[in-house]
């Protein structure tokens, strides 16, 4: 397990550690897994030493850079193993299981880059080398941690279900293609130097599992084993090294020593003194380099043999060759490939010493990476592109072509200018020496059937000369690997190896997973004519259609390749792995992942929205912070102040990332794997999710070290004091690495989620599946998450992005009270209000003579207009304005698009949202705020006059007057029901409130107040507040001028409801002081007294006892832990449910009605609601009493729950029951309620069964 200390890796899964290897082989890579963790953990140590060393800095530098190129090799063929090899079985068994760990090695070769371009700093500077030693520090630090996730995830998810799905020998199988895949120069190297991180137990145990998979060859074996370090033959690789007298360590525990030497095996110009003092001669006779061109006459004859044919099938129109010619082209690419990347390793090396450091041009060298690159690209055949066989056939003869132009150019140049200097100036010795380490730079399995296939090309003579070459190449090289190599040729030029298993070999290595031509060429031929939808290029001749062994009196590769009968997983060689090392540009061309729409930009979100790209502006905003994590981090070393905002900043980013992740574990990602189309994609995520609560957990742990470290500095004497601020600059640099390894993690997840996941949702899910998704994982958000989320997210975008994200969300929450709610929370910060003044809740306003006043008669309102609009623009100076952008907004089609973008002064979106991401806008209502205040304190001389002629209006109102102000509320469709039946009760009410509010006027001082004391829930324990609440203050009602402890103290005893949301004022009754309502007591004498440990601004509601959280989409209090935590709010019922009803009937606002039973309001009901299982809802003491005589739904009649046992007892009855003889056979028509079909049962007065579902919950037709 990993230390405190230890930030970078993360722990092997220990499920695995007691597997052994003999019963699942595939666990081998997990002993690779170990050693890369140790050799990383090694670098860093060792990087970490050489920052801190006076001595030998250059040294260790080159010995680290060393160490990197060949762990980025070793890296490279594992991953590219992994996805040709590994990945590609797993998917034939379980599907996208592992497109996300193939999406996860392409971001492996940028941080092996970042190192580099860290040593290269760092050996070019001479001074100043401390902060590029750190930034090598930290870039070895980020690839730990990567590496260290990606491994771990691996052996928690890929390794198991590999065991799961696969058998010992398949497992066994897999292995063995990867060490036939990799080139013999590195496996030499790897295996070793794997088993030197292992204990002498584990290395038994590879031993034995390499033993057991190797196939039953002697020679093979010995080979095998003399890699793994268990013999002290000598391998290619040790006489290129650094000098003859230099003797490796024998043992696995020495391994790396061995290593550390023969990584310098290709530098040729740094140990060319050597090599010229022992092999350098000036008179030869046979050399060995002639070899060579035999090689190139038996490439020749292939490629022009191959041409050949290709005119042949062009001009017969048969294809049914063409699929062994691909294969047979596919073979010589990777041939070439490696003999160019031989000839470029080696002998060019060499070559330049001989000419004194003259190079031949380098696109002389040999044939440029492009050529091969557009002839595999062209071989990668797929019909789906909507290419025709005729078309790719033409294509590949011009291809061909011009391959086979510049190979005989090039060919021609190696044999008149390279080889004649090597052979004249080289001895035999480093002749064969390069001949051998040119056929080690091939992987094991192509090797075999390169020397089979070249073995076959040769004459008599030719043979001889070679096999005797191999012969004397045995004193120098590993005696087991010559052995093997001279086995091979033997037997490929006696022709024991027969041409049929030859070709089923290649044809098993070589048939691309993305080509489709033999499946083409069998639809084709499966047809009666070859003209079905194929059109033949212009000047070819079609001809009758040809059997297959048209053409077997050609090469031995030439005739159509037989079925094939190999077994699966018993290929030993992989070419894929070969594409990916050589050429991984064309790797991304054959298999493309899907384009994330945000991948150009944002302009094609705003284009096209829907509402899963909300989780697009999530990641933005997201990514922005975790930069600025980064450069915080760093700024704390020259600002010890700034911690406290970065914990701050910190603890935003861990909690809202937190809240992401857990929404997309438990609602998005299962609603993807239910949709059924991308199964098994999501879970490497979601444990990614589960180590990245680990990256923020150290990191917390650091800031919380960190301040204690700092407040205690200030405090502590002169030593003491020195060494705390070396430790708060040891956990500084710790804090930065970890956040840069964070931040590289954090973006590579949301990139890999853009890729392969939310296209997967954008196309899959209808728009309302979108919503819903989107719904449910706002419902698990908090409000006062959300309070910090909006402005977060506000911050990050730009106004037309602003606009986009607030109309999918409001489009997603649409059935709620959202919209009521961030009005009410903007307005804390002086924005403008979120609804029309139309629609704005009665319940926004103070004074509900305000409320009545908007819906008096008109000439009522014109004649107040002339004594208050004056009043209104000074108190208020914005308001016109504010509220013209309003209507605009609330007015606009939230389905038009070009309206909601186009509207950039005029939309609210663009207002609110620009506000809150500003914090100077922030500063600013503050600021306003309190002139509001002080103007509410000190501007009492403007109530009068409006209060008085309100009054005088109202009491002078007649009846008629008062109906017609009814009726126009009744007809205004703006409002709904609840609004409506508020201002109606309020205009009924009006004239009562206007002589309470004359006979009790508000006084500043709060004197002539009645029921100005404390009141308890419990008089002996002396405990403030009510039988309703706890709470230690009583609520000032504006609309009768008295204190109330509570809401439902004040209607028990009045007759009308109070609006909570009206209450401006309050009393603490412990000083007995109005003041402005609050969390706490604003006198100096009560020291900030607490009044409840509840309090909500918006509800006006205390609570010192109970647990209550305000729900943003009802916008109530609620008595529960939260949204996320025991509940969840239903977007389209609009209601907050446990989450134990995740999966419940859905009914649009079903909250937002009266009890069927009793008629109460159940939105606002504070009795308990029980939910029915058709959707409809009752209170739960109605729900007793009602289920006593009846079992169906009082709405919609469907049954209460399960009636089995009830329709049983039925049955029995109607059984006993004798019909009467003229009723005997008569049917009745019916509707079941419960099943909503139609049928007939038996006549019957009362009970009728119904035939589709057996209940009796029916009515007749």
């Amino acid at each position: 397990m990993a230390t405190e200390d230890d930030d970078t890796v993360f722990p092997s899964a220990e499920s695995l550690a007691s597997v052994p290897l003999a019963d699942a082989p595939i666990l081998l890579f997990i002993c690779f897994h170990k050693a890369l963790r140790s050799e990383l953990s090694e670098l860093r140590q060792l990087a970490a030493a050489a920052s801190e060393s006076d001595s030998n800095g250059q040294e260790l530098l080159l010995e680290l850079r060393q160490r990197f190129e060949f762990l980025k090799l070793v890296c490279k063929y594992h991953t590219a193993a992994e996805d040709e090899v590994i990945f590609l079985a797993l998917d034939v068994h379980i599907k996208n299981v592992a497109s996300t760990y193939s999406l996860e090695h392409e971001s492996f070769n940028e941080l092996f880059n970042s190192i580099f371009h860290c040593l290269d700093v760092l050996l070019e500077e001479e001074k100043n080398i401390s902060k590029p030693f750190q930034e090598l520090i930290c870039c070895i630090g980020t690839i730990q941690t990567s590496i260290s996730q990606h491994m771990l995830k691996e052996e928690q998810q890929v390794f198991p279900l590999l065991m799961q799905q696969f058998s010992s020998k398949e497992q066994g199988s897999l292995v063995w293609q990867f060490i036939c895949s990799v080139p013999v120069i590195l496996i030499e190297q790897f295996l070793p130097w794997m088993m030197s991180f292992l204990s002498l137990e584990e290395q038994l145990d590879v031993t034995h599992c390499i033993k057991e998979i190797v196939p039953g060859e002697k020679t093979l074996l010995e080979v095998v084993n003399s890699w793994l370090g268990n013999d002290d033959q000598p391998s290619c690789g040790s006489y290129t090294s650094v000098g003859k007298d230099i003797q490796c360590p024998d043992g696995c525990a020495d391994m790396r020593g061995k290593l550390k030497m023969h990584l310098s095996k290709w530098s040729f110009s740094e140990n060319w003194n050597w090599i010229k003092a022992r092999f350098i001669q000036t008179d030869v006779g046979q050399n060995p380099i002639h070899c060579l061109n035999i090689w190139h006459g038996a490439i020749r004859k292939d490629l022009k043999e191959i041409l050949e044919e290709l005119y042949q099938i062009r001009s017969s129109g048969c294809f049914s060759n063409l699929d062994s010619i691909v294969i047979r082209l596919k073979f010589l690419a990777d041939v070439l490939s490696f003999y160019g990347n031989a000839l470029k390793t080696f002998f060019y090396p060499v070559l330049n010493q001989l000419a004194n450091c003259c190079p031949p041009p380098s696109d002389e060298q040999f044939l440029n990476g492009h050529h091969i690159e557009g002839l595999l690209l062209l071989l990668q055949y797929n019909p789906q592109n909507g290419i025709s066989l005729c078309l790719f056939l033409e294509n590949l003869c011009r291809e061909l072509e011009s391959f086979l132009l510049e190979v005989n150019k090039q060919f021609a140049l190696q044999e008149m200018e390279v080889f004649p200097i090597i052979s004249k100036n080289c001895s035999h010795e480093l002749q064969q020496r390069l001949l051998y380490m040119s056929l080690n730079i091939m992987p094991l399995g192509l090797l075999k059937c390169v020397i089979m296939w070249f073995s076959a090309q040769l004459s008599e003579d030719e043979s001889r000369s070679i096999l005797q070459s191999v012969k004397q190449g045995d004193s120098f090289v590993n005696k087991s690997f010559a052995s093997l190599l001279h086995k091979w040729f033997q037997t490929g030029y006696s022709g024991k190896t027969s041409i049929e298993k030859l070709r089923e070999d290649l044809q098993s290595i070589f048939k691309s997973r993305c080509s489709f031509i033999s499946e083409q060429i069998k639809e084709v031929f499966g047809s009666s004519s070859l003209a079905l939808g194929m059109k033949l290029p212009e000047g070819s001749n079609p001809g009758p259609t040809e059997p297959p062994s048209a053409n077997k009196g050609s090469n031995c590769f030439s005739s159509s390749s037989s079925p094939h009968t190999a077994k699966k997983y018993e290929t030993s060689y992989s070419s894929g792995i070969n594409l990916h090392i050589f050429f991984p540009e064309t790797v991304k061309i054959i298999n493309p992942f899907p384009k994330f729409p945000g991948d150009g930009g944002s302009s094609s979100i705003i284009n096209e929205p829907k509402p899963v790209d909300i989780i697009f502006f999530f990641h933005k905003a997201l990514r922005k912070d975790l930069e600025y994590l980064v450069s915080g981090s760093a700024q704390l070393a020259e600002n010890l102040g700034l911690i406290i905002d970065f914990r701050r900043r910190f603890d935003l980013i861990r909690v809202l990332y937190q809240i992401h992740s857990d929404a997309e574990d438990e609602i998005a990602f299962p609603a993807l794997e239910a949709k059924g189309t991308v199964q098994n994609i999501s879970h490497s995520y979601t444990i990614d999710h589960q180590l990245e609560v680990e990256y923020f957990s150290r990191i917390s742990l650091i800031l919380d070290k960190m301040y204690e470290l700092q407040v205690s500095i200030s405090s502590a004497d002169s030593n003491t004091q020195d060494q705390r601020m070396l430790n708060h600059h040891q956990l500084r640099r710790r804090l930065h690495d970890m956040c840069k390894s964070m931040h590289k993690s954090l973006s590579n997840h949301i990139h890999r989620e853009e890729v392969e996941l939310w296209p997967s949702f954008r196309e899959s899910f209808s728009i309302e599946e979108q919503e819903k998704i989107i719904g449910r994982m706002l419902g698990t958000t908090r409000a006062e998450v959300l309070q910090d989320m909006i402005p977060w997210l506000m911050a990050s975008l730009t106004v037309e992005e602003q606009h986009t994200l607030m109309s999918l969300w409001r489009k997603a929450v649409r059935n709620t009270m959202f919209d009521e709610w961030l009005g009410e929370w903007c307005e804390e910060y002086d924005v403008a209000k979120v609804v029309e003044e139309s629609s704005i809740s009665p319940s926004w306003t103070a004074d509900p003579l305000e409320i009545i006043s908007t819906y008096l008669a008109k000439e009522v309102i014109n004649e107040e207009n002339e004594g208050i609009i004056a009043e209104k623009k000074s108190d208020f100076p914005q308001r016109d304005h504010v509220d013209s952008d309003v209507e605009t907004f609330r007015n606009c089609d939230v389905d038009d698009k070009e309206k909601d973008l186009n509207r950039d002064e005029n939309n609210y979106e663009c207002s609110v949202c620009t506000k809150l991401s500003s914090d100077s806008d922030k500063k600013r209502c503050c600021e306003v705020a309190d002139a509001t205040d002080q103007t509410d304190k000190s501007g009492q001389d403007f109530q009068l006059p409006k209060s008085s002629l309100r009054c005088e209006r109202l009491l002078t109102m007649n009846q008629e007057d008062l109906e017609a102000t009814i009726r126009r509320v009744s007809r205004d469709s703006s409002l709904d029901p609840q609004k409506k039946s508020y201002i109606i009760q309020n205009l009924l009410m009006s004239r009562w409130i206007v002589r309470q509010q004359i006979s009790h006027p508000v006084s500043s001082n709060g004197e002539d107040i009645p029921d100005q004391h404390p009141s308890y829930q419990d008089h002996l324990k002396l405990t403030f507040g009510c039988k309703h609440y706890k709470r230690n203050c009583k609520l000032l009602v504006a609309c009768c001028n008295q204190l109330y402890t509570c809401r439902h103290c004040h209607d028990e005893v009045a007759d009308h409801s109070l609006d909570r949301k009206s209450v401006t004022k309050m009393m603490c009754m412990k000083c007995l002081k109005i003041q402005p309502i609050g969390r706490s007591c604003s006198t100096v004498s009560c020291d900030n007294f607490s009044m409840a440990k509840y309090y909500c601004k918006i509800c006006k509601l205390f609570d010192d006892e109970r647990e209550i959280y305000h729900c943003p989409f009802c916008n109530l209090c609620r008595v529960g832990k939260g949204l996320g935590i025991d509940y969840f709010h239903c977007m389209n019922c609009n209601a907050c449910m446990s989450r134990s009803l995740s999966a419940h009937t859905c009914r649009e606002k079903c909250l937002e009605d009266n009890c069927p039973i009793c008629h109460e309001y159940i939105f606002t009901s504070t009795s308990p609601v029980k939910c029915l299982p058709c959707g409809h809802v009752m209170h739960s003491t109605c729900f007793r009493d009602y289920t006593c005589s009846h079992y169906t739904c009082p709405i919609c009649s469907k049954s209460l729950g399960d009636m089995q046992i009830y329709f049983r007892m039925l049955d029995a009855q109607l059984a006993e029951e004798k019909i009467p003889d003229e009723y005997a056979g008569i049917t009745q028509a019916i509707l079941c309620n419960d099943c909503e079909k139609k049928g007939a049962a038996p006549f019957h007065w009362l009970h009728h069964k119904c035939s589709c579902c057996g209940s009796y919950n029916t009515r007749l037709t």
